[in-house]
């Protein structure tokens, strides 16, 4: 089987997965929107996973926090930032050069909670290239599915594993970064999850009920650029500035 067969098998694996977990989201009224599909679920208890992740020694030892902009991880940035983190989270499908906005807990002009939106952040927050940030403590997922040995499954855009690839080329990711995601209990799987290897595991995961620390998860040691078409990497100019797949 060639790679392209392969990828494309994988990914319609993974898309079978997704519609079942938001399937049974719906069902058992486990998110605040009219449906989870489509999107990283915004679940219900996202408050209290976020309280207990900011139980965890890792968080409490982070000072930088890269966080998804997704509405289920707003208590998670908000936390961060009422705590004097600082965090950034990228720009909509890093379509800017300065894909990032950071947000200053000591610069704010508005209260932690509303400064975490991403809407808000978006007017208020200065967008940075890759250059002006500093190391990442902890790199904070949303998810749609994931198992118990780390294996996420996103919405199935990448921008996620794109984000921590050339973070970590950049030495801004290392073995000391703690990757966590935060989801509702009906989104964690006691079974094999399909993934590839540009996809990055969790380390730790947090529901409102449970702390779930995962055994040795994949991380990638940066761009699997064979795993990008043209395409993707124009639209995206802090890689299209790197020049054409090989």
């Amino acid at each position: 089987m060639n790679d392209d067969r392969m990828f494309t098998d994988v990914d319609r694996a993974k898309q079978r997965v997704r519609e079942r977990v938001w399937d049974v989201l719906d069902a058992g009224g486990a998110v605040h929107d009219s449906t989870a599909h489509g999107r990283i679920p915004n679940f219900v208890g996202s408050r209290e996973a976020a309280t207990g992740l900011g139980e965890l020694a890792a968080w409490k030892h982070a000072r930088v926090i890269k966080s998804v902009p997704d509405k289920a991880q707003l208590p998670v940035r908000a936390l961060a930032l009422a705590e004097g983190k600082t965090v950034f989270m990228a720009v909509p499908e890093l379509a800017d050069r300065h894909p990032f906005y950071l947000l200053d807990p000591e610069a704010l002009t508005v209260p932690p909670a509303e400064a975490a939106s991403s809407r808000v952040a978006a007017g208020i927050a200065p967008k940075v290239g890759v250059e002006a940030l500093r190391p990442v403590d902890m790199v904070v997922l949303g998810s749609v599915a994931v198992n118990r040995a780390g294996v996420r499954i996103g919405k199935g855009a990448g921008y996620s594993d794109l984000e921590f690839a050339f973070l970590t080329e950049a030495g801004l990711i290392g073995d000391h970064t703690v990757v966590v995601t935060t989801v509702h209990r009906l989104q964690v799987l006691d079974e094999d999850l399909p993934a590839t290897m540009h996809d990055v595991g969790v380390d730790v995961i947090v529901t409102p009920e449970e702390i779930i620390t995962c055994p040795s998860p994949h991380r990638p040691s940066g761009l699997i650029r064979e795993h990008l078409d043209a395409a993707k990497i124009a639209s995206i100019p802090v890689l299209a500035a790197r020049g054409p797949v090989r």
